[in-house]
């Protein structure tokens, strides 16, 4: 497939279809969903993320070297199983909202995302802004406010919080280009999330890549469908 930094609606369930299915295979949890009236829909995630990095570790390990658990994994498991370190709790889990849609304004993915503690309470813009690693900051703050605002979610209609479109296009041409130079196929919303994902916590695994370089596709989408 021919990439293009301006694309139609089609062609985003394809490169959707694409992404969930190497999703499937790793299990990194992508899935589909569609609109009450199946028009459209979204690509997403749910992440759960311990706060400032505590982490929860398994008992009977030595003190040296730890097991940790995906935090999905320990909350599961049985309290009498695990050591919590004295600054987690319940409330120092974040649950993490990943939604792609497609803006048919920009004709390009959005990312919104929401955030909240276990017991409910929102996490406000900026305690957003305060988990952005570093190497991020300092260019997302030149213009925050346009970079990471919070509005109602297309489909869904209730606050999320949205990385604007408007310079999507601006940051894609040259990786399209250079894909097309050196002949390599790329799947646009694999290239666009591992630029803007690590920026709000979310982060590819390398296996996206390869695959992505592996998929022949086609525009149409003809082998590749939303369910």
């Amino acid at each position: 497939m021919e990439e293009d930094e301006f694309f139609g609606e089609k062609t985003f369930q394809h490169y959707c279809a694409e992404f969930i299915k190497h999703s499937q295979k790793i299990g990194d949890g992508w899935e589909w969903r569609a609109s009450k009236d199946c028009s459209d829909g979204y690509m997403c995630k749910t992440h759960f993320q311990v706060k400032n990095g505590t982490a929860v570790s398994h008992q009977g390990t030595s003190d040296h070297v730890q097991t940790f658990l995906p935090v999905e994994e320990a909350l599961d498991a049985p309290l009498d199983d695990f050591e919590v370190t004295e600054t987690t709790a319940a409330a120092e889990v974040i649950k993490y909202e990943y939604h792609v849609l497609y803006s048919c304004s920009y004709q390009v993915p959005v990312l919104y995302f929401r955030a909240s503690f276990l017991d409910g309470r929102p996490l406000a813009l900026k305690d957003i802004w305060e988990g952005v690693h570093e190497c991020y900051k300092t260019r997302l703050l030149q213009g925050p406010w346009d970079t990471i605002t919070q509005q109602e979610h297309p489909i869904l209609g209730h606050p999320f919080f949205v990385l604007h479109p408007c310079k999507t296009s601006e940051f894609m041409t040259p990786v399209l280009k250079n894909s097309q130079k050196i002949n390599r196929n790329v799947n646009y919303i694999t290239s666009w999330l591992s630029i803007v994902g690590p920026a709000v916590g979310l982060n590819l695994p390398l296996s996206y890549a390869t695959a992505a370089s592996h998929d022949e596709g086609n525009v149409s989408g003809q082998d590749s469908s939303i369910e």
